[in-house]
C-alpha cells in the first residue's frame, strides 16, 4: 500500500468583510453558470450556498467548473483563501462570459431556422392560394415566358433543341437552388440573341458615298472598297461579310473609319479591343462547369448590338498576347474564316451561332506580329500616313471646327488661317497620323477660351507668330540634309509602326584585324543585311577600286543612331553598302538623294514596302531625290501627285546602279569624316 506524510494546515479566520464580498460575489456569478449552462444541476447551487466556510466553497465552486487541470492545480496550491477566492471569481467571469456568447449564437442560429422554416410555410401556402385562385407561381411564369421567348425567338433547330432541354430542366429544380440562376442565365442568353434579327441595311450608293466624305479625307481605297460591296450586296443579297484588315499608323483614322461604314451602311456597330488579350477564352467563351461562366466577347457583342448584321471591328489584332491560358488569335481563325464562321459555336453556349452575315473589320498598326495564317484570311487595306496638305484639309474640314465646338467657342471668336495651321504641322508635330495635331488645335482653344472667359482681349485670328506665345517654343525644326563632303554617312528611309522616318547610316574604318562591330539597337534581320552588304562589297572589291585585301588589316564600325531606338528590317541593304563603299572609297554621297532597298550578295536590290510613308519621311526632311528598287515602280501609282511632283525617283535593280548615283560627280578624296 501507499504511505505518505502530510502536514495539517490550519486555516486562518475567514470571516473578513472582504472575503463576505467575495463569497457573495462568487455565489451570484454560480447562479449565472447553473443558468446558462444545460448540463449543470441546481443541486450544486444549492449545496454551495450551504458552504459553511469560503474555503470549502471556493474549493467545491472550483471542483464544478469547466477548467484545465493546469487551473485547479493553480487553485489548490493558493493556500489564503482570499486569493483562491478572488481567482475563483475570475474563472467563474469568464465561465460565465463563454456561456452567454454561447448562448446569443444558438438563439441567433434558431431565430435564422426558424425564419427559414417561417418562409418555406408561407411560401408553400402561397403556392396553395395561388392554385386555388388559378393564378401561377413565380417560377411558372418564368417558365412560361421562356417557353414564349423559345417560339418567338427564331431560334434554328439545334438552339431551339438546347432551350427546350434547359427549360424542362429548370422547370423541376428549387428556385432557391444555385444551379437554378445558372440555367437561367444560359436560357436567357439563349433566347436573347439575334438569330434572325438584322438591321435594315442602306444600300443607296450615292448615300453612303456622301456619308464616308462627311467623316473622312481622302482614304479613297477604303472607300472604293466598301462601295464595291454595297454595290454586289445590292445585286446578291446573300453575299457574306467581308473581313477587312486596316493597317496603318496610329492616328490615320482606322477605328473612327469603322463607325463610318457602319454608318454609311445603315447597321450597328461594335468594337472589340484585342490588345494585351491573353486568354481563349474572350473570344470563345468559357464553358458553363465554372461560376460565373459567360458567353465570349463575340457574342457579348451580337446581343448588346441586337443584330446579327453588326460591323464589328476587332481593334489592335496586333496586340494579341499568347500565354499558358491559351492564344486568342487560334481562337480568331474560325470566326475570320467565312467558310466556317457560319457555324460558330461559343464554349457558353454550346451550339453554333452564324457570323456570316456580320462585316468583320481588324485594325492593326504593323503586319510582321499578326500570324500568317490568320493574316491569310484577311483582306488588307493599308492606310498610309497624311502628307501636310492632308493634314492640312482635315484640320479645316475637320479638327478645328470641332474643337472650337467643344471648348465653348464660336466661329467668329477663334480663326486659324492655314499658315497657323501649317505651323502647328511642321513645327508642334511629327506623326503619320492627326492625333497629336488634334492636341496641340485643343490646346489653343483651350487658351483662347481662357481669354474669353476672363474678359481679355483676344485676337479672332491666329497667326503663326502667335503659336510660340501659346504653346510655347517649337518642339520640332525641319531637319537639315547631310553635310557636305561628310565621308561614310549615308541617308536611308525606314517604316515603322509609327510612319516614315529617315535612318542615317555611318560608318567608319580603323586599323585591326578584320572585325566587323555593329551598334544601334540593330535587330538580327538588320544586322543580316549588314553582313551581306559587307561580303556583296567585299566580292565587287577590285571592279570597285578597294583593295581586295583591305578587311584583312581593317576594322569596320557600322552605327545606326539613335542608340536607344530598336531598329530592323532588310530595307536598308543599299544604304549600308553606299556606306561602306563612300569610306573605303573616301567618297562622300551627293546630298539630295536618300534611298531604300533590300540587298543581295550578288548585288541585286530587292523592292521594299511602306513606300508613301518612307516619302513622306523624305519630303518632311527636305529630300529632292529617291533611289527606290526598280520593282516597287508600279507603286508610283498609289503616290499622291504632291509625293510624285516633289521627287526625282531612280528606279535600280542592281548596287552598281545606286554607287552611280550616289556617288555622281564625287571624285575619290582623302578628306576624313567630319567630327
Amino acid at each position: 500500500y501507499i504511505m505518505a506524510e502530510m502536514d495539517i494546515y490550519n486555516e486562518p479566520d475567514t470571516t473578513s468583510v472582504k472575503i463576505e464580498a467575495l463569497k457573495r460575489n462568487c455565489l451570484d456569478l454560480l447562479k449565472k453558470v447553473v443558468d446558462l449552462a444545460p448540463n449543470v444541476s441546481e443541486e450544486i447551487y444549492i449545496t454551495a450556498i450551504n458552504q459553511e466556510s469560503a474555503s470549502k466553497l471556493a474549493d467545491y465552486a472550483a471542483s464544478n467548473l469547466n477548467l484545465n487541470i493546469a487551473d485547479k492545480q493553480d487553485l489548490l496550491e493558493t493556500y489564503e483563501v482570499q486569493k483562491r477566492m478572488e481567482k475563483l471569481v475570475t474563472h467563474l467571469n469568464r465561465e460565465v462570459g463563454v456561456l452567454e456568447l454561447s448562448q446569443k449564437i444558438q438563439t441567433e442560429a434558431a431565430n435564422e431556422m426558424g425564419k427559414m422554416q417561417r418562409d418555406y410555410i408561407l411560401r408553400e401556402q402561397l403556392k396553395a392560394i395561388r392554385r386555388e385562385l388559378g393564378e401561377e407561381d413565380d417560377r411558372t411564369a418564368e417558365v412560361g415566358e421562356f417557353q414564349k421567348r423559345i417560339e418567338e425567338g427564331g431560334l434554328p433547330p439545334l438552339a431551339r433543341e438546347a432551350a427546350v432541354k434547359e427549360l424542362d430542366r429548370l422547370s423541376k429544380m428549387n428556385p432557391s437552388a444555385a444551379e437554378y440562376t445558372v440555367s437561367r442565365t444560359y436560357l436567357d442568353w439563349l433566347v436573347s440573341l439575334p438569330w434572325e434579327r438584322s438591321s435594315p441595311e442602306e444600300l443607296d450608293i450615292k448615300k453612303a458615298t456622301k456619308i464616308l466624305d462627311e467623316d473622312h479625307y481622302g482614304l479613297e481605297k477604303v472607300k472604293e472598297r466598301i462601295l464595291e460591296f454595297l454595290a454586289v450586296r445590292k445585286l446578291k443579297a446573300d453575299l457574306k461579310g467581308p473581313i477587312l484588315c486596316f493597317v496603318g499608323p496610329p492616328g490615320v483614322g482606322k477605328t473612327s473609319l469603322g463607325r463610318s461604314i457602319a454608318r454609311a451602311m445603315g447597321r450597328k456597330f461594335a468594337r472589340i479591343s484585342l490588345g494585351g488579350m491573353h486568354d481563349e477564352a474572350e473570344i470563345r467563351g468559357h464553358r458553363r462547369t465554372y461560376v460565373g461562366s459567360l458567353p465570349g466577347r463575340i457574342i457579348q457583342s451580337i446581343r448588346r448590338c441586337d443584330s446579327n448584321n453588326p460591323v464589328l471591328m476587332l481593334d489592335e489584332i496586333d496586340k494579341i498576347g499568347k500565354d499558358f491560358r491559351g492564344d486568342p488569335s487560334s481562337a480568331l481563325l474560325e470566326v475570320l474564316d467565312p467558310e466556317q464562321n457560319n457555324t460558330f459555336s461559343d464554349h457558353y453556349l454550346d451550339v453554333p451561332f452564324d457570323l456570316s452575315r456580320v462585316m468583320f473589320i481588324t485594325t492593326g498598326n504593323i503586319l510582321d506580329t499578326i500570324p500568317s495564317v490568320l493574316l491569310d484570311r484577311m483582306e488588307v487595306i493599308r492606310l498610309p500616313g497624311y502628307t501636310d496638305r492632308e493634314k492640312l484639309q482635315i484640320a479645316k474640314k475637320y479638327l478645328v471646327p470641332r474643337e472650337i465646338e467643344n471648348h465653348g467657342l464660336k466661329p467668329a471668336q477663334l480663326q486659324m488661317p492655314d499658315e497657323t495651321v501649317l505651323k502647328l504641322i511642321q513645327n508642334y508635330t511629327r506623326e503619320s497620323g492627326l492625333r497629336n495635331l488634334d492636341r496641340e488645335i485643343a490646346n489653343v482653344c483651350r487658351k483662347i477660351a481662357k481669354k474669353v472667359a476672363t474678359n481679355e482681349k483676344t485676337k479672332a485670328a491666329i497667326r503663326p507668330l502667335d503659336i510660340p506665345e501659346l504653346l510655347g517654343p517649337e518642339r520640332y525644326v525641319l531637319d537639315k540634309l547631310p553635310r557636305q563632303g561628310e565621308i561614310g554617312v549615308v541617308p536611308g528611309l525606314a517604316y515603322t509602326s509609327t510612319g516614315g522616318d529617315i535612318l542615317y547610316i555611318e560608318v567608319t574604318q580603323m586599323s585591326g584585324k578584320s572585325s566587323l562591330t555593329l551598334t544601334g539597337n540593330l535587330g538580327d534581320v538588320m544586322k543580316e543585311s549588314v553582313q551581306t552588304a559587307l561580303s556583296c562589297v567585299r566580292s565587287q572589291a577590285k571592279e570597285l577600286g578597294i583593295d581586295p585585301t583591305f578587311f584583312e588589316k581593317t576594322d569596320i564600325h557600322v552605327h545606326v543612331p539613335a542608340g536607344a531606338v530598336p531598329k530592323d528590317g532588310p530595307s536598308a541593304g543599299i544604304t549600308i553598302a553606299t556606306a561602306l563603299v563612300g569610306m573605303l572609297t573616301k567618297r562622300p554621297v551627293r546630298p539630295k538623294p536618300s534611298m531604300t532597298g533590300e540587298i543581295t550578295l550578288r548585288g541585286m536590290v530587292l523592292p521594299i514596302g511602306g513606300l508613301k510613308e518612307k516619302c513622306l519621311a523624305a519630303l518632311r526632311y527636305g529630300f529632292k531625290e529617291i533611289i527606290l528598287p526598280a520593282e516597287n515602280e508600279r507603286d508610283l501609282v498609289d503616290l499622291p501627285k504632291e509625293i510624285k511632283s516633289h521627287f526625282r525617283f531612280h528606279f535600280v535593280d542592281h548596287i552598281e546602279q545606286v554607287f552611280e548615283i550616289a556617288f555622281a560627280g564625287r571624285k575619290k578624296e582623302s578628306k576624313l569624316p567630319s567630327p
